[in-house]
């Protein structure tokens, strides 16, 4: 009786995590291959040499999109996180392996401005939620660049998620999927280069500090994996009594006053090829903003 009660026992909690592991990947499954449905509207992309310069630049400095596609936009494996999965930056050239070749500068917008694909699936862990607020102007000029990279023969696996990212996915708890987070409202402003309040809020904006800092730039627990940093508190109440030199060395040499290095998950290295002009525009933005304790959104 108690052998019997126990094959039973067995075989009910064999079925259950069937069930269970079976659920986890029909929802999981449903929202990697739910289609979005977007507008997206087209640029005039440029070809001069000054206009591909100010996309790379962009790509390279302020959106830190070598960060996850590499130094030669090529692709590379960006982040393995055991049982999440592995997130692999795409290679972004015409080269084999890359999507260059297949898009057209629709696709571009599409994937930059929308974070989806040709097919209309989302991307995975790709920022248009900030990208999406780029100037048309700027995002013609990153287009550019991009089409113009020389090619680079990498093939790289997709990305793809563990069971426990999975479970996390369809459990809602996974916020890296990026068509839902993405609301473009077409006609985004140009913004003039320049040592201003307005032109730091911009590139504030576009470089992704609101998405790990707050929108407040309070700073806080980032959305993520449960090792990440918290970010710091970036409005006065946080930078106390950082200097303007203070700022420039954490941008440009990764370190706080105290002489404590930035965690590299803060894309300083990308920051650092910023302008004079450009890191002293998000100071002062960061100077005009309201004070606010930390974790205050």
């Amino acid at each position: 009786m108690l052998r019997r009660l126990v094959r039973w026992t067995a075989i009910l909690i064999v079925v259950f995590v069937g069930i269970v592991v079976a659920s986890v990947y029909a929802i999981s499954e449903r929202a990697l291959n739910k289609v979005y449905d977007v507008k997206a509207v087209a640029v005039v992309i440029p070809t001069a040499p000054e206009d591909i310069a100010r996309g790379q630049h962009i790509a390279q400095a302020v959106g830190s999109c070598t960060m996850c596609h590499g130094e030669d936009v090529g692709g590379r494996v960006y982040a393995d996180m055991g049982a999440l999965g592995v997130i692999v930056g795409s290679n972004l050239t015409r080269g084999k392996g890359g999507v260059g070749s297949k898009f057209s500068d629709l696709d571009w917008v599409r994937a930059i401005r929308h974070g989806v694909r040709q097919d209309g699936t989302s991307l995975v862990a790709m920022p248009s939620e900030v990208f999406t607020h780029m100037s048309d102007g700027d995002l013609a000029s990153v287009i550019a660049f991009l089409k113009s990279a020389p090619p680079v023969d990498r093939e790289l696996p997709p990305t793809r998620f563990g069971f426990a990212g999975r479970a996390l996915l369809a459990a809602g708890r996974l916020n890296i999927l990026v068509a839902p987070k993405t609301h473009h409202e077409p006609n985004s402003p140009y913004v003039r280069p320049a040592p201003s309040v307005e032109y730091g809020r911009y590139l504030a904006t576009i470089s992704g500090c609101h998405g790990c800092h707050g929108t407040g730039l309070s700073g806080g627990r980032v959305a993520g994996p449960p090792n990440l940093p918290p970010a710091s508190n970036l409005t006065p109440t946080g930078l106390g009594t950082w200097s303007q030199d203070d700022f420039f060395t954490a941008l440009r040499d990764g370190r706080r006053p105290d002489g404590k290095v930035l965690d590299e998950f803060m894309p300083w290295k990308s920051f650092a090829k910023m302008t004079d002009n450009e890191i002293m525009a998000i100071w002062m933005y960061l100077k005009s903003v309201p004070p606010k304790p930390t974790g205050n959104k």
